[in-house]
């Protein structure tokens, strides 16, 4: 069989077996979460379970001793975190009206001297419109967080990810190096060097970006949550949290924190010395973040850009719900690898070298 036709029926192959894996995937979406999720627990925290061998332990009893550590330390942590949270959101609905007439008398100067410019403005009006909007719109922010904290993780409770996602990890992270070894076997012969080093580019670039990243965004988290909370703003906790949460996006956690945190922070302090320490905890982290977090966790080396990983973000959130952004991330980087390979090999082929 000429060499063309065969690399063109391998081709074919995999581009048919890709698209019947995509299919797939999107057929079967309401079903996978809890699967996924335990996928990648089992990735994440297999480095731990290996650790535990290496000092003598056989892999079930790694297994098991790894997963009742992060119970141990994870439930009370987030039940803490929940208390503390509900608590801020009910002080913040109770402060809401006291909250709006500060805000309103902040900008009233704003507001006669564009009634002087513009005589045919209604001063009061434009003050009652405000309070009332604004009234509205921060309760229902309010009770918005508060029905994701009582009614988000009472969907957490589901049977799917509260039975099936535990067993799901135990049995990917006890059998985590029989799934490699089974998946190396079934490698083609002839590429079976280029799949691995391709794999190998794979796992560093996750292992630098997901498990380096969700450090960074659990340190930064913490500092946001406590500087905010040490500063006395309302919502503190929560915010700094959702800050840290979402700073895998470049810029955008400490966007979002920053912006959300200066609006509460303007409606709900009198003097500009407190709202100068809000300043004070972002500029700090941004350093903290840039200077030490990010070079030292994630590294240098990753090679995803910031803008790939918001349009994977984007994509996977509408194509698959909330799937669909659990495995944004890791699909955007093999997608990134495997282009990098191809472009490489284009660059040693003819179509490229040819004058």
């Amino acid at each position: 069989m000429p060499e063309t036709t065969k690399v063109n029926r391998n081709w074919m192959f995999w581009l048919a077996l890709f698209v019947l894996f995509c299919i797939s995937v999107y057929v079967l979406r309401s079903v996978l979460l809890p699967f996924v999720a335990g996928i990648v627990l089992g990735y994440l925290l297999d480095p731990f379970a290996t650790r535990f061998e290496k000092w003598g332990m056989n892999r079930t009893m790694a297994t098991f001793l790894v997963l009742l550590l992060v119970v141990i330390f994870l439930i009370p942590a987030l039940l803490l975190l929940i208390g503390i949270i509900d608590e801020q959101l009910g002080k913040f609905i109770t402060a809401v009206p006291q909250y709006i007439t500060s805000l309103i008398k902040k900008i009233e100067p704003v507001i006669y001297e564009l009634q002087e410019r513009f005589p045919n403005l209604q001063a009061e009006k434009i003050k009652e419109y405000l309070r009332s909007n604004m009234s509205n719109g921060l309760k229902l922010t309010g009770n918005v967080f508060k029905g994701i904290i009582s009614g988000g993780f009472a969907l957490f409770n589901l049977i799917s990810l509260l039975l099936i996602t535990p067993v799901v990890t135990f049995y990917m992270l006890r059998d985590w190096d029989k799934f490699i070894a089974k998946v190396d076997s079934l490698l083609p012969r002839n590429s079976k060097r280029s799949v691995r080093e391709q794999a190998r580019q794979i796992d560093k670039t996750l292992a630098g970006f997901i498990r380096g990243q969700l450090s960074v965004c659990i340190l930064l988290g913490t500092y946001y949550s406590l500087g905010l909370y040490f500063v006395g703003l309302d919502l503190g906790i929560l915010v700094g949290f959702l800050a840290g949460l979402i700073s895998f996006i470049p810029y955008v956690g400490s966007i979002f924190g920053f912006v959300v945190s200066i609006a509460i922070a303007f409606a709900q302090f009198d003097t500009m010395m407190p709202i100068l320490k809000v300043v004070l905890v972002f500029i700090t982290g941004q350093f903290i973040e840039g200077n030490f977090l990010t070079p030292k966790l994630v590294g240098d080396n990753v090679g995803l850009h910031p803008v790939w990983v918001m349009f994977a973000l984007l994509a996977g959130g509408v194509l698959l719900g909330f799937l669909g952004l659990m495995i944004a991330v890791p699909v955007a980087a093999v997608i990134g690898v495997l282009l990098r390979h191809a472009i490489d090999n284009y660059k040693k082929s003819s179509l490229y070298l040819d004058d």
